[in-house]
Parts: structure tokens; C-alpha cells; sequence
């Protein structure tokens, strides 16, 4: 049995697109200025997310465990 986590940073969703919607800002603005902030340009989409977890998942990564793979599209997280 091999455990690993995922702990991806801002993925662009309904729910974080409500949440600007809920503090009203323009959805589409804020996730325009939210892509400047991460190196590779852009946050992430669900399929990014996913393509990580698939591979965890997958025999390619059978000799993964024990690991936390931070998918931020090498933006600082800050604790």
C-alpha cells in the first residue's frame, strides 16, 4: 500500500470563481491577476490536479510513498 498527498495551490473552479464573485470582484479579472503570480503563468486547472494524482496512481510511480507533492506551478507557498 503506498500513501502519498497532493496539495495543489489555487485551482481554477466554480468555487474559487464564487468566492471572488462573493467578495465582487469580477471572476475572470481576479484569476487574470492571480496567473501573474505564479511562475509557469497560469493557476491550475482540474486536469492539472488530476494528471498528478493518475500518475500517484499509476505503476510509472510504484516506488513513490510517503510523499507530499505540492502542485503550485512553482509559486512560493507561504505558511
Amino acid at each position: 500500500i503506498r500513501v502519498n498527498a497532493v496539495c495543489p495551490h489555487e485551482i481554477n473552479t466554480p468555487m474559487i470563481r464564487s468566492g471572488f464573485e462573493r467578495r465582487g470582484l469580477d471572476p475572470d479579472k481576479a484569476i487574470e491577476e492571480l496567473n501573474k503570480t505564479v511562475p509557469l503563468g497560469r493557476i491550475a486547472e482540474p486536469e492539472d490536479i488530476a494528471d498528478v494524482i493518475a500518475f500517484l496512481a499509476s505503476d510509472q510511480a510504484r516506488y513513490i510513498a510517503g510523499e507530499t507533492v505540492e502542485v503550485t506551478g512553482a509559486k512560493p507557498v507561504s505558511g
